[in-house]
């Protein structure tokens, strides 16, 4: 299915349909290519939410000149590492069909918002780890240029703990009604919240990816901008996760805009620093 919009395209490509359909919506900057293009990823919780809510990125994106390509993938009840194979199985779907597509396989970045933006640090962080890589694209290579995340939940397990923590507190916040929920339900174990984790993989040495990162993160947002008690690091988690992965080698720049107006205000930095990564 394909329609034509002012200045971009859309089209839908199931590209995988067992166990589950795996569906990705590309949206190409109308023109003569070839392009760079983003797998874009949303958020929920890891538990709900499709590729429709990633439009407005979609298409800030490719006003920018940028092919992006918004996946569904699976979550929720189908647990950790499913999200990660579909990922990284749809990078390899859009290099190895890049060509037909008019997109340039050199030229591939990943962003991702709220628990999307932990799985495409993730993804980009082990593109090579073979429990992500069980089905086969026609590309083995599951590298990207760069990793864009929105106020990303970049530590599952002290999330999950902050959570809990305030939940049982004196005056809960209302978003911890159902959050530890939704963590067990995708992950199941704090061992796996340990384990599928960008940070505490870079605080346990593991040998991974440091492409060229941002994190925009709205302020205050007591969700995604919290201090782990366990942290050996002063700061909040954005903070500390930019230290450790400076540290590994990589290059991760932290912009803090407006909570209130975060969903609009995120669209420039993000595209900026798109342009900046993947120009020719």
């Amino acid at each position: 299915m394909a329609s034509t919009q002012t200045s971009f395209t859309t089209e839908d490509f199931e590209i995988a349909n067992a166990p589950k359909p795996v569906v990705l919506r590309l949206f190409r900057p109308a023109g003569d290519g070839v392009f760079p293009v983003v797998v874009n990823l949303h958020g929920g919780a890891w538990t709900k939410g499709d590729f429709t809510e990633c439009r407005p990125r979609d298409e800030a994106i490719a006003h920018a000149g940028i092919a992006s390509a918004a996946l569904d993938f699976r979550h929720g009840a189908d647990g950790y590492p499913t999200s990660l194979i579909d990922i990284n199985f749809a990078i390899r779907w859009v290099r190895a069909n890049a060509q037909r597509l008019n997109l340039d396989p050199a030229r591939i970045g990943i962003a991702g918002q709220s628990s999307g933006g932990h799985l495409a640090m993730l993804a980009a962080m082990r593109p090579e780890e073979p429990r992500y890589r069980e089905r086969s694209a026609g590309d083995d290579n599951a590298t990207v240029a760069c990793v864009a995340m929105t106020w990303p939940v970049i530590n599952p397990l002290s999330r999950y703990r902050h959570a809990l923590r305030l939940r049982n507190s004196d005056n809960p916040p209302g978003w911890t009604a159902d959050i530890p929920e939704r963590h067990d339900t995708y992950w199941a174990t704090e061992m796996n919240m340990s384990e599928g984790n960008p940070l505490l993989a870079l605080e346990r040495g593991e040998a991974v990816r440091t492409p060229p990162a941002l994190w925009i993160q709205g302020t205050p947002d007591p969700i995604h901008d919290y201090r782990d008690p366990e942290s050996a690091i002063e700061g909040n988690e954005p903070e500390r996760f930019a230290a450790r992965y400076r540290e590994a080698g990589g290059t991760l720049e932290l912009v803090y805009i407006e909570q209130e107006d975060r969903a609009t205000n995120s669209l420039a930095p993000l595209t900026d620093f798109l342009r900046a990564q993947l120009k020719p």
